[in-house]
């Protein structure tokens, strides 16, 4: 038998409304509401935090990617690096052979670095590889061949602004959509409770 006030609702708390009230369901006798509108306000601004998040991340990864770039051009020196070994890499679903990372050593200014090799070219062990290094970033060597054929680029934040874009878009159409719902119902604003 329910409740009184509870005529009419699920004993089990289910989903029924024959009132209207906006109730869904009841827990211990309470009512549970869930306001629409706030759900939606809390997933927009998800969505836009993310996609704010997002831009900056990705404007700052192609900064520095262009800054790794033009400091391989204009400070970098030619290395000789030995390969010590190599890992096949997999992609997928790991059926694919995907390229190989490389590891091994080069000297700079007399020391001796132990780093990975950028690229996904295979070479076999105790080989050799000229490259370029930066004095004072031992891990920013890359092979001569790739040196040449990366440059700075506005490429790196074609991603950001089409993220940008979309962020503004989006806030454009929250701000055109809150005036509307505030001037259909302006009594909402001066209703006394």
């Amino acid at each position: 038998m329910p409740e009184p006030g509870n005529e009419g609702q699920a004993p089990s708390g289910g989903a029924r409304d024959p009132e209207g009230d906006g109730r869904v369901g009841t827990l211990r006798g309470a009512g549970v509401e869930i306001d629409g509108r706030r759900v939606g306000r809390v997933l927009i601004g998800l969505v836009l935090v993310t996609l704010a998040v997002l831009v900056i991340v990705f404007t700052l990864v192609g900064v520095h990617q262009n800054q790794q770039a033009d400091r391989l051009h204009d400070d970098g020196v030619p290395v000789t690096f030995t390969v010590s070994g190599c890992l096949g890499l997999l992609g997928g679903s790991g059926s694919n052979a995907a390229g190989y990372s490389c590891h091994g050593s080069y000297t700079l200014d007399g020391h001796r670095y132990d780093e990975r090799l950028p690229g996904n070219d295979f070479h076999r062990p105790g080989s050799t590889v000229p490259a370029i290094a930066v004095s004072g970033d031992p891990a920013l060597v890359s092979p001569t061949a790739m040196v040449k054929t990366e440059h700075s680029s506005a490429g790196v934040f074609v991603v950001p602004l089409v993220l940008l874009v979309i962020l503004v878009v989006v806030v454009a159409l929250v701000l055109v959509l809150r005036r509307r719902a505030q001037h259909s119902h302006p009594e909402d604003d001066t209703a006394v409770a």
